[in-house]
């Protein structure tokens, strides 16, 4: 059975950061989302897409 590669490397992963508020950045599913702003940044061809512009922002609870 083959291995699986990560969408990212860990490694780049560790030292990434939100361009916007410099929050941690985490990875779920083909995205990296910031836990301080939760903005979700997308990952093409295993490569962080890190502008603010492509940024999809947090859903805001309903009132």
């Amino acid at each position: 059975m083959a291995e699986t590669q990560p969408i990212i490397d860990p490694e780049l992963l560790e030292i990434l950061a939100c361009p916007a508020c410099h929050g941690e950045l985490v990875l779920a599913n083909d995205r990296l989302i910031c836990r301080t702003c939760q903005r979700r940044y997308p990952i093409e061809d295993g490569i962080p897409i890190l502008l603010v512009e492509e940024a999809e922002l947090p859903e805001k609870p309903a009132t």
